[in-house]
């Protein structure tokens, strides 16, 4: 999977550039406000001809591709599932293996960014005035933030009368469910009747993947300006509390290797989580530095087979599967930012709302699959549900490169742990086959 936002092709790399948009922006902006003040008449003027529309431009082609993007992933990753049928049980201890370390890691994330809370630095104030000032934007959250309520309803609400009404409400649970069944209708189609709705399925992917790429090359100045509107209304309030952000990200993934996924491997697949890092290491470079799970997969081939003896056939199927839905990290980097942006803008989730966004967490980490850049509208679309103002990624999007980096190399060790859990379940491997020639532990 291609997770990062991309680069445009010589020259400086688009993420660079987005971070030199946030730094400038958020610079320029904390300048105002220390200088003129978040009310200056100057100040104003900018944000409502310049800095307001280059951002608003930006949000708004976000959201346009969310719908498409979410329905057309989704569905086809459903629908490339059919051929399971066949494969049986292997196909579908893979998938629980996927599933289950993905709600897993989402958990985790979501656990320990509440108890860390990087966001609540920000003055109450501050996050009054936050919502305040982006409360029309807020509005589009769905009904169950509003009511707070979180029961039998819920789930029932979630299977939609109208999916072209939910796509055009913002309903994002509704459409999901409904790409969800129109996928699984597929896989259970003659092929050959099937086909030509996979193959408007593929062209619309590919449509909203061009679309995706366009708007991420005005990154830079809807980032700019977006930080520069928030900034500049609020100086500091909001920079400070990034750096914690990024630590709680990048400890979530380091504890989740160290602490979640070895208990796994030591108990379940009964090998050394020692033993299996040196093993992998190689492909876990690769993934950090391509930030590509698809990128990663001859490695992990490589790996899986020649370095811990997993037979081919195991980890020919698993690992190209897991490269689309194992996505332990992407998982992970969505919730907290999610719940950090609900921090910074005052936004308190009930449990059930928690839970709403595990689920959505894992769902849209594995529909942004393939999809580079993919996974920043899907965030934005999650920050809609919960109520939290668009506005909010230009806090954490120039920070994205070394995130998606992180998390791409969780999703990889996630990927290749999955092929030991199945080729044991399927007595074809225990942890005396791994080669003892390279034997570290």
């Amino acid at each position: 999977m291609s997770e990062s936002i991309g680069n445009t092709g010589k020259g400086m790399k688009l993420h660079t550039k987005i971070l030199l948009a946030l730094v400038v922006g958020g610079a320029v902006g904390v300048a105002a406000n220390l200088q003129l003040g978040g009310d200056a008449a100057s100040v104003v003027w900018v944000n409502k001809y310049l800095a307001g529309p280059a951002g608003q431009i930006f949000l708004r082609l976000l959201f346009m591709i969310v719908m498409p993007l979410v329905f057309a992933s989704i569905a086809l990753g459903v629908a490339g599932l059919g051929d399971l049928r066949k494969v049986g049980r292997v196909g579908g201890k893979a998938i629980g293996y996927f599933m289950g370390t993905t709600f897993l890691a989402a958990s985790f994330g979501l656990a320990l960014v509440q108890v860390v809370k990087p966001g609540s630095r920000v003055p109450e104030s501050v996050k009054a005035e936050l919502m305040a000032t982006y409360a029309d934007d807020a509005s589009t959250k769905i009904d169950l933030q509003a009511t707070g309520g979180f029961g039998i309803e819920t789930f029932v609400n979630i299977v939609t009368r109208n999916p072209v009404k939910s796509a055009a409400d913002g309903d994002m649970l509704g459409v999901i469910f409904f790409a969800l069944m129109f996928g699984a209708a597929l896989t259970l189609m003659n092929p050959e009747r099937a086909k030509p709705m996979i193959d408007v399925l593929n062209a619309l992917n590919d449509v909203v993947i061009l679309i995706v790429g366009m708007a991420m090359k005005l990154a830079p100045f809807g980032v700019a300006g977006l930080i520069f509107g928030v900034t500049s209304r609020f100086g500091f309030a909001l920079l400070q509390p990034l750096a914690g952000y990024v630590l709680v990200v990048m400890g979530a993934l380091i504890l989740h290797l160290a602490i979640n996924l070895s208990l796994i491997l030591r108990f379940v697949m009964g090998i050394s989580p020692v033993l299996y890092f040196t093993r992998v290491r190689s492909a876990l470079i690769t993934a950090f530095s391509t930030s590509s799970s698809s990128a990663t997969l001859p490695a992990a081939l490589k790996a899986a087979e020649d370095d811990l003896g997993v037979p081919p056939t195991i980890a020919g199927f698993v690992l190209p599967l897991g490269s689309t839905m194992c996505m332990n990290g992407t998982s992970i980097f969505e919730g907290i930012t999610v719940i950090f942006l609900c921090q910074v803008f005052g936004v308190d989730l009930t449990f059930g709302m928690m839970i709403v966004v595990i689920i959505m967490s894992v769902i849209t980490a594995i529909g942004a699959a393939g999809v580079p850049g993919g996974s920043i509208p899907l965030l934005v679309g999650i920050l809609a549900i919960v109520g939290v103002p668009g506005e909010g990624i230009a806090i954490v999007l120039g920070v994205d490169r070394i995130l998606d980096m992180s998390r791409t190399t969780v999703n990889v060790a996630g990927d290749i742990s999955a092929t030991l859990f199945v080729a044991k379940s399927e007595g074809l491997w225990d942890a005396s086959m791994v080669p003892v020639r390279e034997r570290a532990a």
